[in-house]
Order: structure tokens, then sequence, then C-alpha cells
């Protein structure tokens, strides 16, 4: 199995997620850019959307977007599910939400958009992230064990922290919390983060 990811991208939620259910696997690095991959493949080939990330099972499919991958890994590790009978419908919930709403309010900062554009994205962006921080459970989004969800969400924090939005003291906290875990660290090492 391989994960294909670019540092820092929305796929390190994926990198830290594998870590946190202990599956072997391997990484490679995409130039997003160029779209090939450190070995030198033509990354088109491997995930036609040309972006990351991209998850290459051992049975030779390929899985891509971080809902599908954070989804598939909870399926190997329930302990990244939260409890209860709907436990991973509500893990689903969340990981769309963070999608739909938290990561694509991020576009203006990836896409060279002006001053103005990027002040209402931080405005948009905190208040996505204040519903999460308003209905977090413990010292993570579900409780006081890490989900799937929370591995994304991290992603969404250090954006946010580098994008000079002011986080809610609840999720300052989670991603500091996160940010010690070993295989948060593991992951960011791989990427050439730490």
């Amino acid at each position: 199995m391989k994960l294909y990811y670019a540092p820092g991208a929305c796929s390190l939620s994926d990198h830290i997620a594998l870590h946190e259910a202990n599956i072997a696997f391997d990484h490679e690095k995409v130039d997003l850019n160029a779209k090939v991959t450190e070995s030198g493949a033509d990354y088109t080939q491997i995930n036609p959307k040309g972006y990351v990330p991209a998850l290459a099972l051992d049975t030779g499919e390929v899985v891509s977007e971080n809902v599908a991958i954070l989804e598939w890994i909870s399926q190997q590790d329930t302990l990244l599910v939260p409890p209860g009978p709907l436990g991973r419908t509500h893990l689903l919930e969340v990981l769309a939400y963070i999608s739909s709403e938290v990561h694509k309010a991020f576009k203006p900062f990836f896409s060279g958009a002006g001053a103005e554009e990027k002040a209402e994205a931080r405005k948009t962006i905190l208040k996505r992230l204040s519903y999460l921080s308003d209905t977090m459970q413990g010292n993570f989004l579900f409780g006081d064990a890490i989900s799937a969800a929370d591995c994304y969400l991290f992603v969404m924090l250090l954006w946010a922290t580098k994008n000079e939005i002011a986080l809610p003291a609840k999720l300052t906290g989670l991603r500091d919390r996160m940010q010690d875990r070993p295989a948060v660290q593991k992951a960011m090492q791989h990427e050439g983060l730490l």
C-alpha cells in the first residue's frame, strides 16, 4: 500500500491516520505542479484528478479524496471511529463538513487571491471552525479519544495558524494535543515538516 502526498497538504491527515491505525504503508511525495511523483512516475496515471491524496491499496485499487481514505482507514481500525450505534455516521458527517465547509474555504489562500478575498475567507473559516469548537465533546471532537476526523481537522488548524486565523481556545488545545502525538510527529517528519 502506498500513500501519495504533498508536504503539508490535506494528505497529511491520511498520513497521520495511517500511523494512528498502525497500518504498514509506503509513502511517496508528489510534485503537484509537475504532476510527477518522487520516483518520476506520471501522477495522473495514478490519480487522474492530479491532486493528493491518493492511496494505492495492495489490491491494485486506488482511493482518492480525504473523506474516502479516512473512512477506509477507520474501517481497518475502529478505534478511529466515535463510539455508539451512530459513531460511523457521525464520523462521516464531520468529515464531510471539514471537507466541504472548512477545507474548501481555504481556496483564496492557495489561488493568489487579493487581501479582501482572504480577509473574507478568514471570517468564514473562523465561523466554521467555531462550530466545531462549540460541538467538541472532550479533548477531541468526539470525546477523549482521537478519531479520523481529528486527523483532518488538525491539518485545517495548521493551515489556519499559517494564515493568521485566530483559533478558538478549544481548537488551539486540540491542535497542540495532536502535535504531541507520536503518529503526528512521525507523519510530519516523513513529510519534512519537523
